[in-house]
């Protein structure tokens, strides 16, 4: 596996390395020992999956105290433009995003840390997207971020998006409270 920190400081590209022949492919996902070398020491307690249409946008997500999550996320099948938000106040990356495609040809996967926003566009019908979070769904922790705000000028790429009447209710980004 290759890991990649990026700019936005917790965020992390992993590229697994991928064996193919005439049968097919296989690879690692998951593989404590070497997230650990890579200084990412994280613990998993639960597995989430979705399956899209192409133009269905989900997100902006995230959870607050005691409930945040850090994120490993994929695309088993299709792909997704997966873009995420840093809220956290203090940090020199707040209110800047990073995005990456995200599909089953690259395997490439997103570690996302507590204290960003996290959403993506389904580039492709059937799309089936997976996270393993650090902490479990808590609905009264869940918050979010509109979307399409403006004053974070994010380019999805498409005009009319299929959004949740959920995620077109979410606050603009302004408008958040210090959670992190």
């Amino acid at each position: 596996m290759k890991f990649t920190p990026l700019e936005l400081k917790g965020l992390v590209l992993i590229e697994p390395k991928i064996l193919t022949d005439s049968r097919g492919y296989f690879f690692e996902s998951w593989h404590e020992k070497r997230f650990i070398e890579a200084g990412l020491n994280l613990n998993f307690v639960q597995d989430n999956e979705s399956c899209s249409s192409k133009g269905v946008l989900r997100g902006f997500h995230f959870q607050i105290a005691p409930y945040e999550q850090g994120k490993l996320v994929r695309v088993i099948k299709g792909a997704a433009l997966d873009v995420v938000v840093d809220i956290r106040k203090n940090s020199p990356g707040y209110g800047k995003h990073y995005k990456v495609v995200l599909d089953d040809r690259q395997r490439n996967m997103l570690w996302i840390p507590a204290g960003f926003a996290h959403g993506f566009l389904s580039m492709e019908d059937n799309t089936v997207f997976v996270y393993k979070c650090t902490n479990f769904y808590d609905k009264t922790s869940e918050k979010g971020i509109l979307w399409n705000d403006p004053d974070l000028n994010i380019d999805w790429g498409v005009s009319n998006p299929l959004v949740s009447d959920k995620d077109m209710e979410l606050t603009r980004f302004k408008e958040l409270p210090d959670y992190f």
